[in-house]
């Protein structure tokens, strides 16, 4: 059941350099170099915490193992995927920003090219990550995949893209131009609220 009326504290901690996995249902998960750091929610106010543990909840009820890396040379969308995917031992890979959007990426793919793309941040909902993380796990496994249903509103750009351009401006202060990405430990503790 996805995470509602429950608040949830994380904890990530950048640890070794990344190196690419060996196991073949491994799918990384490649965060921004802000996110849940200096920046800690979504463009719609999401908390990072409920995102990642969503993606990471559809990953591991599907039969994955997801990994958690931290990109520190580009918060670019298109190649914090696929790094992730270059670094996963299934050869697939998540994006995702601090803003909240999202790609599913491959190995073999070009940079810019991908699997699935979730562009469009603010109609992205906590069942979308979840799903998002569960069809990772399944192109990790050779599973046939469904694509992620998704939610097309013409106005979300307008109405939102001063403040994405915003936030992906604030993301890229983060950029550290020759750091390698890093393993990032992830720890989450649950609370009810109210």
């Amino acid at each position: 059941m996805p995470i509602g009326s429950i608040s949830i504290e994380m904890s990530l901690t950048d640890l070794e350099q990344s190196q690419k996995g060996s196991n073949p249902k491994e799918v990384v998960i490649c965060i921004s170099p802000a996110f849940g750091k200096e920046m800690k929610k979504t463009i719609i106010k999401e908390e990072h915490a409920k995102v990642l543990r969503e993606i990471i909840s559809g990953i591991e009820e599907s039969g994955g193992t997801p990994r958690v890396i931290r990109s520190y040379h580009t918060a670019d969308l298109a190649f914090m995927g696929h790094q992730a995917a270059k670094q996963s031992g299934s050869g697939i890979g998540v994006g995702l920003q601090s803003r909240g959007t999202t790609v599913i990426h491959q190995r073999d793919l070009d940079p810019l090219s991908n699997l699935e793309l979730f562009p469009q941040s603010p109609l992205i909902t906590l069942e979308t990550y979840r799903a998002i993380g569960r069809n990772a796990a399944f192109y990790a496994l050779g599973e046939s995949v469904d694509p992620v249903p998704v939610v097309n509103d013409q106005m979300a750009r307008p109405r939102y893209q001063a403040i994405a351009a915003i936030l992906y401006l604030k993301e890229a202060q983060y950029v550290v131009k020759n750091k390698k990405s890093v393993d990032v430990e992830y720890k989450f503790a649950m609370k009810e609220e109210g």
